[in-house]
């Protein structure tokens, strides 16, 4: 921990808001390096001579923009600035020498993508039919009933038997987080998850002012002894993603699934379960939310599977009232999500093409995986066998350290996410980069990227005084 004092000599304002832009300054003159850790409330009050009530506020006023950030279990950290406040966006992809986007985890749409036919066809299917008038007016807050009925039709194949009357309709899976996080909890609250967590998550928890506390992983995810430490905490809300987690790949097992369960349920725990990518898996255990039926929020994600401009999710309340809440919450967040789009999306969950895309997006996600397996070979070992992916958690060799390793990437034209950005709670964050492999337009352009990467691999750590 540093032993940062502000200096607030000729600053005006508010003693919080001098703070902060105290602390802003050393920032951004190189004082306080990313990944400083701060004094507590209590420290840095008594080196002031201010209320420890102050030095709150000053500490939310620098984490509202962004320079801060803290943790259950951890303390108070200097923002690295690959930590993501927003979510992020695509490198420039043109030309020879063009960064080749590997850290963004998008599903593969290469040039004459089927999803542009379907979309062409299902429009003109669309401007024909005699609801056209009704799609562009208010919907109901949970979406229209047939739009729900797909949705619980499209939950099916994730292997959750629902009914229509638990299901709002969604602006995509990050819109539906937000609406789950906004039923179950008050700023403030605690929110349990993966030691290494979505991203999106950092920064919904950021936004609705909640604290996320991490919780120890293995090669299938979420730990039931960790977890039954981590409710002694008094959360009441665990969000994981069972299911090919994002960033590590992680598939849990059926067995570990019903531990984790009768974890929750003793506790009295509420999941909200995302699961993004579940169709890529040939055979799915089944969902927590269906071993939690009076307990689970479900997420079964559209847009990464079928188009990902196809800002569509499905949100599953469990049994009892929790639709209730969840018209609520729906109508406050947005008032509804556009028909036009719940129809397109229906009509291919009921038409087949849903299925149809789901198969394409496997063949291209599953050749991208063998290119990746062939240039980076045992590097790639913790890769789950036999499992399709968007993307695969690349442990770092001996030497490398992740952000430094991105950086170093970066510079020889292919980027990648560092450990740092998914890693919540007091742990080290592990020597180890997310690669994504379904950004490129082209397998050529991907195959350039894992070059890339590989010889950045090969070349060894750069010295610390040339990394800037």
């Amino acid at each position: 921990m540093t032993i940062w004092t502000p200096n607030l000599r000729d600053r005006e304002g508010p003693l919080y808001r001098v703070i902060a832009d105290a602390l802003g300054a050393d920032i951004e003159e190189g004082r306080l390096a990313p990944g400083t850790r701060l004094p507590t409330h209590r420290e840095l009050a008594e080196k002031v001579g201010v209320t420890v009530g102050t030095v709150t506020r000053a500490y939310a006023e620098a984490e509202r923009r962004g320079l801060i950030g803290g943790e259950v279990g951890r303390g108070t950290f200097v923002r690295h600035r690959d930590t993501p406040r927003h979510l992020p966006s695509p490198a420039p992809a043109e030309g020879d020498d063009a960064l080749v986007e590997l850290g963004l985890n998008w599903p593969a749409t290469p040039p004459k993508d089927p999803a542009s036919a379907a979309f062409a066809k299902t429009l003109d299917a669309m401007q024909r039919s005699p609801r056209v008038a009704e799609l562009l007016e208010y919907a109901p807050h949970l979406g229209h009933l047939a739009h729900r009925e797909a949705g619980a039709e499209w939950m099916s194949r994730f292997g959750l038997d629902v009914s229509p009357a638990r299901v709002m309709v969604c602006s995509g899976g990050q819109h539906a987080m937000e609406v789950a996080l906004n039923v179950l909890t008050r700023p403030g609250d605690t929110v349990l998850c993966e030691a290494l967590t979505y991203p999106g998550l950092k920064v919904l928890a950021s936004r609705l002012h909640l604290r996320l506390q991490g919780v120890a992983m293995d090669a299938q995810g979420l730990l039931p002894e960790a977890l039954e430490t981590a409710c002694r905490s008094g959360a009441k809300v665990l969000f994981c993603l069972p299911n090919l987690q994002n960033p590590t790949g992680a598939v849990m097992s059926e067995e570990r699934r019903r531990r984790i369960a009768a974890v929750a349920r003793k506790h009295g725990l509420s999941v909200v379960e995302d699961d993004a990518y579940g169709l890529l898996l040939d055979k799915r255990p089944p969902p927590l939310c269906a071993l939690l039926p009076e307990s689970g929020w479900f997420i079964a994600g559209v847009s990464k599977l079928l188009a990902p401009g196809l800002r569509i999710g499905y949100l599953a309340a469990p049994e009892g009232p929790g639709t209730e809440r969840l018209a609520e919450e729906a109508a406050l967040a947005s008032r509804m999500t556009p028909a036009l789009t719940a129809e397109l999306a229906a009509r291919w969950v009921n038409d087949g093409t849903a299925d149809e895309l789901v198969t394409r997006r496997r063949r291209e996600a599953r050749e991208r995986l063998e290119l990746a397996k062939e240039i980076l070979g045992d590097r790639l070992r913790r890769t789950p066998a036999n499992h399709i992916t968007y993307h695969l958690w690349l442990e770092l060799p001996g030497g490398f350290r992740a952000e430094p390793f991105t950086s170093q990437a970066r510079r020889r034209g292919v980027s990648v996410t560092p450990a740092e950005v998914f890693s919540v709670g007091p742990a080290t964050a592990p020597a180890a980069v997310r690669l994504c492999l379904g950004a490129p337009r082209t397998r050529a352009a991907l195959e350039k990227g894992l070059q890339r990467l590989k010889d950045t691999l090969e070349g060894g750590p750069e010295p610390l005084a040339s990394i800037v």
